[in-house]
């Protein structure tokens, strides 16, 4: 059986000496994987279609198990993701992130669109770690984790100072903090951005100034809510957070070289 997919690219696993197996997600498909034959080969057909990240529809052969690239027609490439360090690990995060949190065959057209949204934005230049904070968001809710951030997860009480606790799923409010002796502390813009990205979409997303520390304090709450209630562990994220320490080193080493 022949299948027709629209698709991006979220991991490659060499095979042999020239092949290459493809894990897409596709529209109407899932997840899938995909042999594309002489993909390493430079003259060959599928080198195009058989990057990291590229978007394109894809013609394959189909079964029980894993199909058969026949024809592959490039739609975006996002080169200039690949060009750049930085966009490149925050993508291969987000791609990584999908791939681990769904099954295989089971289609989704809201996340295959968060996901290409999310690349478009990542490519555009917006705020990537937004852009991640709030894809983890819409993937967390679309796979049935939801943590609750419009009030109080034990009194119910609204626009007052809050924490969020992991054990509680959500934000507690100062009075009922006592309730988890590991609270983290959450000013009033994180508790701002929190609802805000748990409430919109990808496509909504627009220009927003976020303060490092804020970011900071999203970050916290959102890996650590990941590692509880998803017990998965990203080779991606670790190396993001080793990219993270070393940014410092990076943007002083013009000024050194400069004095």
């Amino acid at each position: 059986m022949i299948g027709k997919s629209e698709g991006i690219v979220v991991r490659t696993t060499d095979y042999g000496e020239a092949n290459k197996v493809l894990t897409v997600y596709t529209r109407e498909a899932g997840k899938i994987a995909i042999m594309a034959r002489g993909a390493k080969k430079s003259k060959s057909r599928f080198t195009a279609v058989a990057q990291l990240f590229t978007h394109g529809y894809f013609l394959y052969q189909a079964g029980s198990g894993m199909g058969s690239l026949q024809q592959g027609d490039l739609l975006r490439s996002f080169r200039t993701i690949r060009e750049d360090l930085t966009k490149t690990a925050y993508a291969v995060y987000l791609c990584e992130f999908l791939d681990r949190m769904t099954e295989d065959r089971e289609p989704n057209s809201y996340l295959f669109d968060t996901l290409l949204l999310a690349l478009t934005s990542i490519d555009e230049g917006k705020d990537i770690e937004i852009i991640a904070r709030l894809f983890e968001m819409k993937l967390l809710q679309s796979t049935g984790y939801r943590p609750r951030l419009d009030a109080c997860v034990n009194c119910g009480a609204v626009n007052v100072p809050f924490f969020f606790s992991i054990r509680e799923g959500g934000f507690l409010c100062h009075n009922c903090a006592s309730r988890d002796p590991h609270t983290i502390p959450t000013g009033p813009g994180a508790v701002k951005v929190l609802q805000y990205l748990s409430h919109m979409h990808m496509n909504q997303l627009g220009s927003i100034n976020v303060k490092p520390e804020t970011k900071e304090q999203l970050r916290r709450v959102m890996h650590t809510f990941l590692d509880e209630y998803t017990g998965i562990r990203l080779k991606s994220r670790k190396f993001l957070e080793q990219l993270e320490k070393m940014a410092p080193l990076i943007e002083d080493k013009p000024r050194q070289q400069e004095s």
